[in-house]
Formats: structure tokens, C-alpha cells, sequence
């Protein structure tokens, strides 16, 4: 596809109400739609999108309404000027979130919309941001947003996150070539990792599925109490995993009763960690976009689930702000399961995107667990998710440790040991 911002409107616009499509563009929004967010009849869908993306974003819009939605609702964002709000805006400001975007994102979820989030972020663009500012920033924002994150993660509300590409972040993916020719091969990647240049596109997403429901039902059969990662990174760590976990991976189902695939791409299986059990060090093996900051080379060492010591070669104080959010964003919230040879993998691009990169290696995130990973999880309350193990915090922040020489031995109760993964990847 070409750069979202300068997209060739007039043939878009002759072609975009036709009811095939007629690129590779709309087949990709017509998959976010009717798979990802999987919009119903008469349901509001919200597009959450950044100004660079307007013109596949309306492309979405079209699709939606040829599924039946009632209303298709923008929220547009723009990272260059967030970014000049970050070095000049009067410093009592970060800690305010506007009260009309919280009853935005409330008064949605509560309604029963479906949410549509566009991720492209330039991974760059908040270099050199005072990281206390940025830190005071989201943690205004987490807390007002506490009951639309609550619901999402939950289960009680419809999203799919999607990436599209824009002329920084192609340039960041494909250094030294031009801004055209970066744009195409990022958009050829983006179509490879969600089969769009498959014949039949979502046949192969079902197929894709089933098989991740498969893995999923035989990780659940073996109820490990507990995961043990090696590799030759340095990563030596055990993560105990709470009595009634729940893997999940690919599809899940929304509130009304139909699939959704709330990431696209999506190769991990993963659940829920105790909030008290990872002892041991884990090392990165990708650089992590936080918020606009690159942290690399970075480490985590735990004791009875808490960051006890962390390191960086770049980007530190990026990842102390992240750690200092709450005691939660120090601990585990995720374990996720992905294939060292994972389609995404397979194409050798570091994305410096987490919905990329999260599936191309085995990865965890810190921060709050998804409820719904422990068994009665989306109904219990915050004193009994703790009970049942699950971490809290205003963050969930996935970072990637997964490699080729990557071992994980699941331990069940009765003591006997399972090869989980075995040269970094699954061993059955």
C-alpha cells in the first residue's frame, strides 16, 4: 500500500463502495472488520487511529457499514503533536486526562461497541521526552481509563488491534531506502504476517485458528504448575503459573456469544503467570518500543514475582519510568507461547512494533494479568483476582525473550516434567 497519508483518494473513492474489493487494502480492512472486530448488524463501531492512517481508516468505515453497523465513530490521534505537547505544554497538565475522552471510551464500551484500535507508532518520535513527564502522563491517563481497560481486558467489550504503516515507521523497519519504497515492502510484510496474500484469505485465517485452538487444548490438558525458560541469552527463569489458568490464543469469544481476534497478526498461545512466582533472570532478545522510546539490551531479574534488579544498554530511564508506574507493572501479568519459526519470524524483519514482535518470539508482559486467564477471572472482583494470583497495575507492556535455542519445561503437580519447547520451538 502506499503512504496513508497520501493515498490515492479519487480511485479509493470510486471503488470503495463496490462489493468486492478490489485491493489488497480494502481485502485488509474488510479482515479487520468482519474477522477481527468482527462488526454485527446494528452495532457502533469506534476506529481509534492516528491522522496518518485517515484514508485506510475510512476504508474501514466503508466496510463496516456494508456489515451492518449503525454508526462508525473516529477518534483520531496525532504523535507529532503530542510530541510538541510533551516539550511545551505547561507541566500541571500531565497529570489531567480530559473528562470528555474518558465518557468517550466509557460510554462506548458500556453501550456495547466494538472497538477498532490502528497502531503506527514511529518508534522514535518521543526520543529525548523528560521520561517523569511521559511517566506522570499515562498514569493519568490508566487511571481514568481504569473502567474501559477493566472491560477490555475482561472480555466485555469487542477490539482488534491492527497496524498500518506511515512514512517513520517504515523508514525505522527499512533504514536507507526511499520513503515509497519503504512504505511498499512494510505494507508486503503487514500482508504476508495476516495472510491477505493467501487465495482465499479468511479460509486461511480459520484454518490458522484451529490450530491455535488445538495447542491451546493441550497446554490446558497438562495443567502445569509452573514453566522453566533457558536460553543462551542468559535466561534462566522459573514462572509459576496459578492454580485454574486458562490458555487462550487466536479467536475468543466476545460478549455476544460470536469470535472475535482481538490481535491481527496473531501466532501466540498464551495465560496468566502468579503474580508471586517468577524467580530467576529473563533477557530480551528485541529492542522494545515503549511509548515512543527504544529500550535494548535489556534485562529483568525476579524474586517471588518482583523486579529485584533491571538493565539496559540503551533506553534506561525509559524502562525505570515503566517499572516505577506501581509495584504491579514489576511483576508478570502475561506468558505467551510463540514459535521461534513463526511466519513472522520467518521474515527476518524486526518490526520495532509489539503487535509484530510479540509474534515472532516467545514473550512476556509486565503488568496487569487478563482476568479472564484464570478460571471465573472476568467476574471476580480485584481482592479475588489476587487471591487467585493475578497481577494488577496500570500497565501491561509485552516484552520479547523468546530465541532460537529457547527451552521450556512445564512442571505438572504431580512433580513429572514436559517438554514444552525444545530448540525454540514447540516440542509436540
Amino acid at each position: 500500500m502506499l503512504y496513508c497519508q497520501d493515498i490515492q483518494g479519487a480511485v479509493i473513492l470510486g471503488a470503495r463502495y463496490k462489493e468486492t474489493p478490489v485491493n489488497p487494502m480494502e481485502q485488509y480492512a474488510r479482515l479487520l472488520v468482519r474477522v477481527g472486530a468482527n462488526v454485527q448488524k446494528d452495532q457502533v463501531l469506534v476506529i481509534d487511529s492516528p491522522i496518518d492512517c485517515a484514508e485506510f481508516a475510512r476504508l474501514a468505515q466503508v466496510e463496516a457499514y456494508r456489515a451492518g453497523a449503525a454508526e462508525v465513530v473516529f477518534r483520531w490521534t496525532d504523535e507529532k503533536s503530542a510530541r510538541v505537547g510533551f516539550d511545551m505544554a505547561a507541566d500541571a497538565s500531565f497529570d489531567r486526562y480530559p473528562e470528555w475522552a474518558r465518557a468517550f471510551f466509557d460510554g462506548y464500551s458500556d453501550a456495547g461497541a466494538a472497538f477498532l484500535h490502528i497502531f503506527a507508532s514511529d518508534p522514535e518520535i518521543m526520543k529525548g521526552v523528560d521520561p517523569e513527564r511521559m511517566s506522570r502522563k499515562n498514569k493519568a491517563q490508566a487511571r481514568a481509563l481504569e473502567h474501559y481497560r477493566s472491560r477490555q481486558m475482561s472480555g466485555k467489550h469487542v477490539w482488534c488491534v491492527a497496524s498500518v504503516p506511515t512514512v517513520a515507521w517504515a523508514r525505522k523497519v527499512f533504514p536507507g531506502r526511499g520513503d515509497a519504497e519503504a512504505i511498499e515492502a512494510l505494507w508486503k510484510a503487514i500482508y504476508e504476517t495476516v495472510r491477505i496474500d493467501r487465495d482465499d484469505p479468511v479460509a486461511a485465517w480459520k484454518e490458522h485458528l484451529a490450530a491455535l485452538r488445538a495447542r491451546i487444548a493441550t497446554l490446558q490438558g497438562y495443567a502445569f504448575t509452573a514453566l522453566r525458560y533457558r536460553n543462551g541469552l542468559g535466561t534462566n527463569l522459573t514462572v509459576a503459573l496459578p492454580i485454574g489458568h486458562l490458555w487462550f490464543g487466536g479467536g475468543e469469544d466476545s460478549p455476544g456469544g460470536y469470535e472475535i481476534v482481538a490481535n491481527m497478526p496473531t501466532e501466540e498461545v498464551f495465560t496468566m503467570p502468579h503474580k508471586d512466582g517468577a524467580n530467576g533472570r529473563v533477557v530480551a532478545s528485541m529492542p522494545l518500543n515503549h511509548n515512543g522510546n527504544l529500550v535494548e539490551g535489556f534485562w529483568f531479574e525476579f524474586k517471588d514475582g518482583l523486579v529485584v534488579d533491571y538493565g539496559a544498554d540503551k533506553g534506561l530511564d525509559t524502562l525505570k519510568s515503566l517499572l516505577d508506574t506501581d509495584e504491579g507493572a514489576r511483576r508478570l501479568g502475561e506468558v505467551a507461547l510463540v514459535p521461534y519459526g513463526s511466519p513472522i519470524s520467518r521474515l527476518g524483519i524486526l518490526f520495532y512494533n509489539t503487535l509484530f514482535d510479540e509474534n515472532a518470539s516467545c514473550h512476556f508482559a509486565l503488568g496487569k494479568a487478563y482476568p479472564t486467564c484464570v478460571s471465573g477471572g472476568a467476574d471476580m472482583d480485584a481482592a479475588a483476582l489476587a487471591a487467585a494470583g493475578a497481577n494488577d497495575s496500570l500497565v501491561h507492556v509485552d516484552f520479547m525473550m523468546g530465541s532460537a535455542d529457547l527451552s521450556i519445561t512445564g512442571i505438572r503437580p504431580d512433580g513429572s516434567e514436559v517438554a514444552v519447547f525444545a530448540d525454540g520451538d514447540f516440542a509436540f
